[in-house]
């Protein structure tokens, strides 16, 4: 909205778009200085200030994040578990508290950049802010480093901790755990821990989503006169009815009996697989014989039909 700073926005952003200013311009590098520095508001602070815009120093490093991989029963997944992880990540060094500076010795503040991290470099018309060179970007050097981290205040260190896993998992989530990753650079936050879970498969039981899955055998009897067959679940067995002239493979629904989910819970599919008998008595074959001799409609009709 102010029209002094509009028109000098409009001149640079002309500059960028013919190529530069006297004596040649580089995009490419402005924006890599960008990036290396305090960012585009200490480029145009640069610009439009005469190199007086603000530098903020880049300041100790965030902790890497870690990724680590677990197995839980399938039991587990549908109710939740805590796991324990045991990780071997990078943790503050013990011998000097994470500061990197030898005992009785402290780091001091950086006489090139004034502990700011951040130097400007004049380029023709333009100020650049880059990194320090001499203390690396951290606004600090160590004249006396640490012997037992070499000055980096970190070291490999092994950690137990114990990671819960939600009810309803799926096999291959992610599950992100902030704070648990390696500890930040001189007091920065740490990092986060990432963790793939895998779910053993269940001997009897599958998962469709939020739902279990179910194949249960039926008789021939049963799926031709209908049944109140016995079901498991994971949380009990459950009564089922099956219709009379009820066809293999068809499935029913019993609600409520699935993975957890964050609204509710889904539910257990059921499949019905007709078994036929391997070997019949005499007199299971006779009775079907018989039922044979008195069926009169032929299945395969449609088929027959359409061929025709």
């Amino acid at each position: 909205s102010d029209e002094t700073k509009r028109r000098e926005y409009d001149e640079a952003r002309a500059l960028f778009a013919s190529g530069g200013a006297r004596g040649g311009f580089d995009l490419g590098d402005l924006l890599g200085q960008a990036r290396g520095g305090g960012g585009f508001s200490d480029v145009f602070g640069g610009i439009f200030g005469g190199g007086g815009g603000r530098q903020q120093r880049p300041g100790p490093r965030r902790g890497a994040d870690v990724e680590a991989s677990i197995t839980i029963s399938f039991a587990d997944a549908m109710s939740g578990a805590d796991v324990p992880l045991r990780l071997s990540t990078r943790g503050a060094c013990s011998t000097c508290r994470g500061s990197g500076a030898a005992p009785g010795t402290a780091p001091a503040t950086c006489g090139v950049c004034k502990g700011q991290g951040v130097v400007s470099r004049n380029q023709g018309s333009f100020s650049f802010a880059e990194p320090c060179t001499s203390c690396r970007g951290t606004g600090q050097v160590i004249a006396s480093p640490c012997g037992g981290c070499g000055g980096t205040g970190a070291q490999d260190k092994e950690r137990t901790l114990t990671a819960r896993v939600p009810a309803g998992v799926a096999d291959g989530q992610k599950i992100r755990l902030k704070g648990k990753g390696s500890p930040g650079d001189r007091g920065a936050p740490a990092g986060d821990l990432i963790v793939t879970v895998g779910v053993r498969s269940h001997p009897v039981f599958g998962r469709k989503g939020d739902h279990l899955t179910l194949a249960v055998p039926v008789t021939y009897g049963e799926a031709a006169l209908g049944a109140d067959v016995s079901v498991p679940t994971m949380t009990g067995p459950v009564t089922l009815r099956i219709p009379p002239g009820t066809s293999s493979g068809r499935t029913f629904r019993v609600k409520g009996k699935g993975f957890p989910t964050k609204t509710g819970s889904g539910d257990l599919l059921v499949t019905v697989e007709v078994q036929v008998p391997a070997e019949l008595s005499a007199e299971q074959r006779s009775a079907l014989e018989a039922y044979a001799a008195l069926t009169t409609a032929d299945p395969r009709a449609q088929l027959k039909e359409a061929t025709t």
